[in-house]
C-alpha cells in the first residue's frame, strides 16, 4: 500500500515495505511509506475513505474534585447529509493489514456492534480502534502494542531486511469534513512507525517515511503553502506524528492552519474514547472513596455511585430507574453507605423490602449497571484522558465495549441497547462494541443499532 494515496508521491529504497517481499503474493500487507521529500504542493488523490448500618451519613467523606458534568450535551445542530458534524467523531475504521483482517473498511454509526463466531476478529477490530485512540492521546508505540508481532498477518512475508508489520487507519469527521489517518507500523525486527499519512479535502497534509533505519526518527513533511509549500522535519518513530503537529506547526499560513485544524480534529476524535470491560468479581466489595472516576474494570463502581449520589442527584435517579429495568425484583433507588472503616458500598433500594448490596447481585446485573452508568455519564466521571481544553459541546464520547452482551440475559441486553440508542441520538455518546452470534439477533431487531457481521 502506498500511504501517499497516489503515484505522484515517489518512494525511495529506504521506504519500508512491511509484510511481504516484492515478489510476494499478498500485496495487502505491505504498508509502503511515502518519501516526504516528494510531497507535492497541490492536492494529491484523496484517501478513501448495605445493607444500611451504623455508618456515617452519605456525603461526609471529604472529596477534592469538581462537580459531575452533565452527560447530555447539545445536539449537533441538525447536521445531516452533506453537512459537517460539530463534534469530531470517528466514523470509519480501516484494517488494511491487521492480525486476521485485510483490506477491511468498517463505517461506524452511533451504535455499532461487531458480531461473528469465535475467531472472526471481533476483539481485534476493537483493539485497533483502542490502539489508535491511545496513540492519539500520546501513548508510545511499545505501550500500545506490547504484542506487536502477534498482530502481523500470518501470511506476511519478511522483506530482505527481515521486516514485517501491519497497517490500520480511521476517518474522523467534524468541522473540517472527513479527515483520514493511515498508519504503517513495523513490528519486526524492531517496533516503530514507518509511515503515516494525514489527508483532508483531497490534500495530503502530513506524510512521514522511514528514511534511515539506523535512526529512531522518521522524516515528516507537512503542508505549509505560501512561499514554502512543504515543511520537513524529523519526528520520533515511536509516537503518532499527527498528535505532535500542534507542537510543531506554527500556524502562520493558511496551509499551516489547515494542517492544525485537521490534526486537532483527529486527535480530539480519537482521544474521546473509553474502553469499558466490567469485571463483576472486582465490583462486589466495599471500596475506599476517591476521585469518583469509573475505571475500565468498574471495580470502583460503588465509589462512583457515591459521587453521583452526592454531586448529581438527577442523573443518579435516572440510573436508578434504568437499574429497575435490568435487575430482578423491585428497585426504587440506588443507595450508598459510608462504612466505619472508611469505605463505601452501594445497594439497591427495594421500597419496603430489605435493600440488596451490590455484592449480592448477579454478574449480569453488575455488568448491566456498570455499562448503563457509562452511558449516563460524561468524560468527567470516567477514568479517561479528558480534553479539558476542548469545550464539552465539541466532544463526543465513544464507549468501547468488547463483549457487550457477556453475562447479560435477553431482557438486560434489550434494555441496554435501547438506552444506548436513545442517548446516542443526542450526538453526545456513541457505542462501538462486540457481541456474540446469539445476541446479534436481538441487536438487529433494535432500531438504530448497526450490526457488522464478521466471518471466521
Amino acid at each position: 500500500m502506498d500511504l501517499t494515496g497516489g503515484s505522484t508521491l515517489a518512494r525511495t529504497s529506504d521506504a519500508s515495505p512491511l509484510g511481504v517481499s516484492r515478489s510476494g503474493t499478498d500485496p495487502t500487507v505491505r504498508p509502503d511509506a511515502p518519501s516526504p521529500q516528494s510531497v507535492p504542493p497541490g492536492p494529491p488523490p484523496s484517501a478513501t475513505g448495605p445493607r444500611p448500618g451504623s455508618g456515617h451519613p452519605v456525603g461526609s467523606v471529604p472529596r477534592s474534585r469538581a462537580s459531575v458534568p452533565e452527560a447530555r450535551g447539545p445536539s449537533d445542530g441538525g447536521a445531516g447529509p452533506g453537512r459537517s458534524v460539530a463534534r469530531p467523531t470517528v466514523t470509519e475504521l480501516r484494517l488494511s493489514a491487521f492480525a486476521g483482517h485485510r483490506g477491511t473498511v468498517h463505517p461506524l454509526g452511533p451504535v455499532t456492534l461487531f458480531a461473528g463466531p469465535s475467531g472472526s476478529g471481533k476483539s481485534t477490530t476493537l483493539r485497533a480502534y483502542e490502539a489508535l485512540a491511545r496513540l492519539g492521546a500520546g501513548d508510545p508505540l511499545d505501550e500500545v502494542f506490547p504484542d506487536a508481532a502477534d498482530l502481523v498477518p500470518e501470511r506476511a512475508r519478511p522483506d530482505a531486511q527481515g521486516r514485517r508489520g501491519f497497517r490500520i487507519g480511521c476517518t474522523v469527521d467534524g468541522p473540517e469534513g472527513p479527515v483520514h489517518l493511515d498508519l504503517a507500523v513495523q513490528a519486526e525486527p524492531r517496533l516503530r512507525v514507518v509511515g503515516e499519512r494525514l489527508t483532508g479535502r483531497g490534500r495530503t497534509l502530513l506524510a512521514t517515511a522511514l528514511r534511515d533505519p539506523g535512526r529512531s526518527t522518521v522524516q515528516a513533511a507537512w503542508h505549509t503553502a505560501g512561499a514554502t509549500p512543504v515543511t520537513r522535519a524529523p519526528l520520533p518513530d515511536d509516537l503518532l506524528g499527527t498528535a505532535l503537529l500542534p507542537l510543531r506547526v506554527a500556524g502562520k499560513t493558511a496551509g499551516q492552519l489547515e494542517v492544525l485544524a485537521a490534526a486537532e480534529q483527529v486527535v480530539i476524535g480519537l482521544r474521546s474514547a473509553f474502553a469499558c470491560d466490567p469485571r463483576p468479581e472486582g465490583m462486589r466489595a466495599p471500596v475506599p472513596p476517591g476521585e469518583g472516576r469509573l475505571r475500565r474494570g468498574c471495580g470502583n463502581l460503588a465509589e462512583v455511585l457515591h459521587r453521583t449520589h452526592t454531586d448529581c442527584p438527577r442523573r443518579h435517579h435516572r440510573l436508578a430507574a434504568v437499574a429497575g429495568a435490568g435487575c430482578s425484583g423491585p428497585v426504587t433507588g440506588l443507595g450508598v453507605q459510608e462504612l466505619p472503616e472508611g469505605t463505601v458500598r452501594a445497594f439497591l433500594e427495594r421500597g419496603g423490602r430489605p435493600p440488596t448490596p451490590l455484592g449480592r447481585l448477579g454478574d449480569g446485573e453488575l455488568r448491566y449497571l456498570a455499562l448503563a452508568l457509562t452511558l449516563l455519564t460524561g468524560p468527567g466521571v470516567l477514568a479517561m484522558d479528558r480534553l479539558a481544553e476542548v469545550p464539552d459541546a465539541m466532544q463526543s464520547l465513544t464507549l468501547l465495549a468488547d463483549g457487550l452482551d457477556r453475562g447479560l440475559d435477553r431482557r438486560q441486553l434489550g434494555e441496554l441497547l435501547g438506552l444506548a440508542v436513545g442517548i446516542a441520538a443526542d450526538g453526545h455518546i456513541r457505542v462501538v462494541g462486540t457481541v456474540g452470534e446469539r445476541a446479534a439477533g436481538e441487536a438487529r431487531r433494535t432500531p438504530g443499532v448497526t450490526v457488522v457481521d464478521l466471518t471466521g
